[in-house]
């Protein structure tokens, strides 16, 4: 039922033009003056502030309001809160392992309304599971987790699968308990090899995703954990060969160097104290440094300790790859030469990588064009730049394949046959919304899935659940929100947006240009108010408004990035490598796809056509679950211990719509179930059920509403054991019952 009592939002108080400007005014500030009062009144009793655990209950609802109470709650440690629709989550920064105990998590799956206790993470994962076992559609769940960069969304993913393993786990027979078990500790050592590969240290969060993850927990018709799929998207693979100022390399990088044993270090050429390009900023000790934690988890997951070795040797050349420099010819029709200090470091390379030197240099160095008709070879020199970009080619290449090869064997260790499971619950962990002092390609495409996400809620819940009231005669007036759906057409519209120019640049094969490309941007994307640049800058640039705020975007290297073109010498030379996975990873039947020969321009797969591909693949999935939400909220950019900026958490606020979302929830129907729902799952609850005839005729009343509406009554009245109460509607004559203290309003075809 609607909130009983929801005068002062402050979104319904705009008066009506009836006596001339004038009095409009007065009764505005009237109005305005009443409405300060009341924020004023609620403001001020600061020490039961802490007390609202759900935000629909604020009166007044502002954004003032909600984030005193929000500061208010982080203060004595209550870092949870309901939010409508979403559970807001602030980040501590420092250990409480006592809100994520077994004990806790056993408390929430055996309470008769979770709802009832402390808001949690863990109030939302019992939801998801309740709701699968009640078998309502849709009956498949997801659970978004989102936020910015460091705002705690891996924790939060992490703990939400050690509930449903926990759960699994405790609903099982003891017979089977050992099998359910080993699925379940599987499912969990996904995560520290998943993190160790995919994550890093960056200037807004240690334990940053480098990439974006959707985990399927699949469950059989006992409701039971019976395995896992892992989807991934968009592996930030550049940082392989470039950290920025102040951030790391991929955490494995540092597990390697810090953890392996003498004998190992021998074995892959890592002595100690050497100091390696590729790996910044290593005199820093991280908890996600912890090298045992990762090889037990790979081991459990049935990678042995020989493809282990195999993978951390691959992964040490690609270290003494990135010390390996070049230096301009005397004579230009020569190839580059190798600096003295690094000559050693490519026969280190080549040891490691079972590559022949000669051959590895070549592939580093010379460039193989075919011409004419009679397809003749001709080899030319790269440049220094090119030598340089090549090596950096040829590592993001094998770490690519690598992390696709280890997605692969996790999936191969905990999936399912289809057969087998019959629902699932998902758990959505995407990167964050990102705005650093350069932002290129990778930027761009983190911060477009974090607005396909946000449209998702607008979409789902901030229009749908009005448009529904409409829909249905309820009386509702309509609450403004924030739509991004601008953003999005600017970034991946059709036919002209800065994914489709992007793709055409790729395409057209000439040298990019980002001056041009700037103006060809501005050109054809004017109208968009989303669209600007930073006049004041003399790198070609281009700033989206987004709905979290304006990123600058720096066009150099942008085109490149996009066409992801791996030359077909470096591919030649890793198919020609004698280590074992290298030939996993590039089996010589492969063909090369940028091979120019065969290439058809107008097939280029780009980078943002592969990503946007499978991000509406997402999204596909999404629309058919019932999502949850769950808002990660940054209290401070610095990640400081219990410290609560309120401009920047009110930034956060704004941007992803919680103040609309805790209106609408407040205002509206926690409950709405489709007369035809209502109908089958309580029809059991009619006294008349048990005749042949009725159940004959059960299909009939499905199709017609007034049939479904006298059939929804009869179910009350049989449920409560007598004739429901008649109510006096909503005021715009949509009749209500009383069944018990349940007040029910019967819509055009939803109770």
């Amino acid at each position: 039922s609607p909130s009983p009592a929801f005068p002062s939002t402050g979104l319904d108080k705009m008066p009506k033009q009836e006596n001339g400007q004038r009095e409009d005014s007065l009764i505005q500030n009237d109005l305005s003056e009443s409405f300060d009062e009341e924020v004023r009144a609620f403001l001020g009793d600061e020490e039961k502030l802490h007390l609202f655990d759900d935000l629909t209950k604020v009166n007044p609802v502002t954004t003032r309001t909600v984030l005193k109470c929000l500061q208010a709650r982080y203060r004595v440690n209550l870092f949870y809160t309901n939010a409508g629709c979403s559970l807001v989550a602030l980040n501590p920064f420092q250990p409480f392992s006592c809100l994520y105990s077994p004990e806790l998590m056993r408390e929430y799956h055996a309470a008769l309304c979770p709802q009832d206790l402390k808001p949690h993470i863990f109030a939302v994962a019992e939801q998801t599971y309740r709701n699968v076992q009640k078998q309502m559609d849709p009956v498949n769940q997801s659970i978004i987790v989102s936020g910015e960069s460091g705002a705690g969304k891996t924790w939060t993913s992490r703990c939400l699968m050690k509930f449903y393993a926990s759960v699994a786990a405790s609903a099982v027979s003891p017979k089977g308990n050992e099998a359910v078990e080993r699925i379940e500790k599987r499912v969990l050592d996904s995560n520290p090899v998943m993190e160790a590969f995919g994550n890093a240290c960056t200037l807004r969060n240690n334990n940053s995703s480098r990439f974006g993850k959707y985990i399927q927990l699949q469950l059989d018709r006992f409701h039971h954990l019976t395995g896992a799929s892992i989807q991934t998207f968009l592996l930030e693979k550049t940082r392989v060969a470039y950290q920025a100022p102040s951030e790391r390399n991929f955490h494995i990088f540092y597990q390697i160097t810090k953890g392996a044993t003498a004998e190992e270090r021998l074995e892959w050429n890592l002595p100690e104290g050497a100091e390696y390009r590729w790996l910044p900023n290593s005199e820093r000790n991280l908890d996600e440094d912890c090298f045992e934690v990762t090889r037990g988890a790979m081991f459990h997951l049935g990678i042995g300790r020989a493809t282990q070795s195999n993978i951390f040797k691959v992964l040490s050349g690609l270290l003494h790859l990135g010390n390996v420099q070049f230096s301009n010819p005397l004579d230009e029709s020569q190839p580059c030469e190798l600096e003295d200090k690094t000559k050693g470091f490519v026969k280190t390379t080549g040891d490691l990588l079972q590559i022949p030197v000669e051959e590895l240099l070549e592939s580093l160095r010379i460039r193989t064009i075919t011409a004419g008709k009679q397809q003749q070879v001709f080899k030319k020199p790269c440049s220094r730049a090119e030598c340089e970009t090549r090596r950096d080619c040829l590592a993001k290449v094998i770490y690519a394949r690598l992390f696709e090869w280890l997605v692969l064997v996790i999936n191969e260790n905990i999936y399912t046959d289809p057969s087998v499971w019959t629902s699932f619950i998902g758990l959505l962990d995407v990167y964050g919304f990102e705005a650093f002092p350069e932002n290129n390609l990778e930027q761009l495409c983190i911060n477009y899935a974090n607005e396909k996400l946000q449209q998702h809620f607008v979409a789902h819940y901030l229009k749908a659940q009005q448009e529904e009231y409409a829909a249905e005669g309820l009386q509702w007036s309509f609450i403004n929100y924030q739509d991004n759906q601008n953003c999005l057409d600017l970034i991946e519209g059709n036919p002209l947006s800065i994914f489709s120019l992007l793709n055409e640049e790729c395409r057209l094969n000439r040298a990019s240009n980002p001056d041009l490309f700037q103006t060809r941007i501005e050109t054809a994307l004017s109208s968009n108010q989303c669209l600007s640049r930073d006049k004041f800058s003399k790198k070609p640039n281009f700033i989206i408004s987004h709905y979290a705020g304006k990123v600058c975007y720096q066009l150099a290297a942008m085109v490149e990035k996009n066409k992801d073109a791996v030359p077909p010498e470096l591919v030649h030379v890793l198919q020609s490598s004698k280590d074992p996975l290298l030939q996993k990873l590039f089996p010589v039947t492969e063909k090369n796809q940028n091979n120019t020969k065969t290439q058809n321009r107008a097939a280029v797969v780009t980078v943002v056509s592969k990503f946007k591909s499978s991000l509406e693949h997402l999204m596909e999935i999404l629309s058919r679950t019932t999502p949850h939400y769950i808002r990660c909220i940054k209290p401070n950019a610095d990640c400081k211990a219990m410290a609560f900026r309120g401009e920047e958490v009110l930034s956060q606020l704004q941007a992803c719509g919680i103040v609309e979302a805790i209106t609408i929830s407040a205002a509206g129907f926690p409950v709405r179930i489709p007369f035809q729902s209502f109908t089958e799952r309580y029809k059991i609850l009619r006294r008349s059920w048990g005749s042949s005839k009725r159940r004959a005729c059960e299909t009939l009343v499905m199709d017609d509403d007034k049939a479904s509406r006298a059939a929804v009554l009869e179910i009350l009245q049989d449920a409560a054991g007598q004739t429901p109460a008649q109510g006096a509607g909503n005021g715009a004559g949509i009749p209500s019952v009383y069944c018990g203290k349940t007040k029910v309003f019967l819509a055009n075809s939803v109770v």
